[in-house]
């Protein structure tokens, strides 16, 4: 059964993904509980955009803090399975930290930037910039680095 849900996990997300994106029932209650637990089945069978966009939606919308501590697990997950967003949000969640579940941790924030910025995330492409060009998260200031990765950034 586990293998199955797995299998339609994709699927299930992008039908809720299409229904929390549509003004059908716009502000719904029903609508947004309903949407809710497919993005749920979706990132508890592991589907990586499920946990992201669940993880972000619980962290950073949810009520409670046991919601945002539970957003923030799921955000670890899909950031481990490489979603650069993901990655960008636990970079910011490291670096300041969360209650007592995410204690600020330097050189993890820095490593998902990293992760983030290597794969063309702008947000995490232009905080590795500055904390090579300020010498923030425990490194020092390294003109080169700095230099690489604004490489990286899209001219205006």
């Amino acid at each position: 059964m586990r293998f199955i849900s797995k299998l339609f996990a994709p699927i299930v997300f992008f039908i809720a993904y299409r229904l929390f994106r549509s003004s059908i029932k716009q502000g719904s209650l029903q609508k947004h509980t309903f949407v809710m637990k497919l993005f749920r089945f979706c990132a508890d069978n592991g589907y990586a955009r499920a946990l992201s966009v669940y993880g972000h939606l619980l962290h950073f919308k949810g009520d409670g803090v046991q919601n945002r501590i539970q957003g923030g697990i799921y955000l670890q997950q899909a950031a481990e399975k490489g979603d650069a967003k993901a990655q960008y949000q636990m970079g910011r969640i490291f670096e300041s930290g969360y209650e007592h579940y995410f204690q600020p941790d330097l050189e993890k924030a820095l490593s998902f930037y990293l992760q983030a910025a290597e794969q063309g995330h702008q947000l995490a492409v232009k905080r590795v910039v500055d904390v090579f060009q300020q010498g923030e998260l425990g490194q020092q200031v390294s003109v080169e680095k700095a230099e690489y990765w604004g490489l990286k950034q899209p001219q205006m």
